[in-house]
């Protein structure tokens, strides 16, 4: 019971993603149903179980627990990149079993959100079992249209969006990680605004914490002295290093070093960029989520630098994960002037804003702030995310959840 009602039965679950326990997003999904499990008797369900994990109150299962794919790609946890329209629509058919057997089991269903947001959400009402999406971006097209292949990606790119549309607006309520993605939601996707609700994400103390600078790079080889500027992330549309990486080859100071930990499509174009500039910058891969607090340790200053025109209006919509982790371990961030940046970064206390292009660079890198006054905005920089927990989050989503099975008046 909880304040007297009912202990609910909740899944969450991640259809567009794979269980795998070193990655960043899983961690994200596992630490709201450990939080959750307070009060609420919760499962959590990927598409597949990569690796195993530790559950902290909750359970763990597999929507498709006899297909999981080769050990090859068990660097990533996302389950649908690159799957053929036609494993697609068999992946649609398995996920309506799913809520077909499964749908029994639970009071309500939080779906995270994916390439088919809305469509496990939909197959479990359809079941009888309310739904929540918990959506986190409103994807936009950015490639260009240049031959048969490109038109047909983006033929299938406008389909996916009107299933998600359809989809979606079944849903009694949503989940938005920002009050900018609401208004994309509704804007884009027709969703009413009262169905929207706003809940931010939580963030892990027992890992992201200040650590001792030189003991993390003496750990990593990177030499005790010298300015280093760290990136945590994808390499993707999202994030856009090249401004970054061009502005250091003109105005970098002396033994400046730029440190990569992080993988994504557009990697190897980072490295080439890299190498033209003649900087210092070391690409470390995929690195296991436990690892990363080491990385933002060994840094000075880290860096979010998002590429904004692959956001509708060019605004970026979702709510950051990687900000609050850079500044729980005590060290400035800088990044775009996006409303939902500036809430957590205060220009000049604890970090900076300023456009994601090479002259805002150039200007930065020119009057680059001391390692001494750096080491002063990180501890703002702690304080001020300090109240960012993952409880918050889990219990403004069981607030949503119960207000689905209360009884009507």
């Amino acid at each position: 019971m909880t304040n007297g009602r009912r202990r609910l039965s909740i899944c969450y679950a991640a259809p567009g993603q794979n269980l795998l326990a070193t990655a960043g997003p899983t961690r994200n999904v596992l630490s709201v149903a450990e939080a959750l499990s307070q009060w609420a008797d919760v499962t959590v369900a990927f598409r597949h179980v990569l690796t195993p994990a530790a559950p902290a109150g909750y359970r763990v299962m597999a929507i498709e627990p006899s297909a999981a794919p080769a050990a090859a790609s068990h660097k990533d946890d996302t389950a649908t990149r690159g799957v053929h329209p036609l494993r697609h629509l068999a992946y649609c058919r398995t996920l309506r079993a799913f809520a077909r057997e499964q749908g029994h089991q639970f009071d309500v269903v939080l779906e995270k959100g994916w390439r088919l947001s809305g469509f496990l959400g939909a197959a479990f009402a359809g079941a009888g079992v309310p739904a929540v999406l918990v959506e986190n971006a409103v994807t936009r097209w950015l490639d260009p249209v240049r031959d048969a292949r490109g038109l047909a990606k983006y033929g299938l790119h406008r389909a996916a969006d009107a299933l998600t549309n359809a989809c979606v607006r079944r849903l009694p309520a949503v989940i938005a990680e920002t009050d900018e993605l609401k208004a994309s939601l509704a804007a884009h996707r027709g969703i009413p605004p009262d169905r929207i609700r706003v809940v931010g994400l939580g963030l892990d103390h027992r890992l992201f914490r200040p650590a001792d600078q030189r003991a993390a790079r003496e750990a990593l080889g990177i030499p005790l002295e010298g300015f280093v500027v760290v990136y945590v992330g994808g390499i993707d549309e999202y994030h856009d290093l090249d401004p970054v990486i061009a502005a250091l080859g003109i105005a970098g100071p002396p033994g400046i070093a730029l440190h990569v930990a992080g993988d994504g499509e557009y990697r190897h174009l980072a490295e080439e960029s890299a190498r033209a500039a003649r900087i210092q910058a070391r690409f470390n891969g995929h690195v296991p989520h436990e690892t990363v607090p080491r990385y933002i340790a060994a840094a000075d200053l880290c860096i979010a630098p998002y590429r904004t025109r692959a956001f509708h209006d060019g605004l970026v919509t979702f709510a950051t994960l990687k900000i609050p982790e850079y500044m729980a371990c005590g060290r400035p961030v800088v990044s775009v002037p996006a409303p939902a940046i500036r809430r957590l970064i205060e220009d000049g206390v604890n970090g900076f804003v300023l456009p994601n292009d090479v002259a805002s660079w150039v200007s930065f890198f020119r009057t680059l702030p001391s390692r001494e006054r750096l080491a002063l905005m990180g501890a703002a920089a702690a304080e001020a995310v300090a109240d960012v927990r993952w409880d918050r989050t889990a219990r403004q989503y069981l607030d949503v959840c119960e207000e689905l099975v209360a009884p009507r008046p």
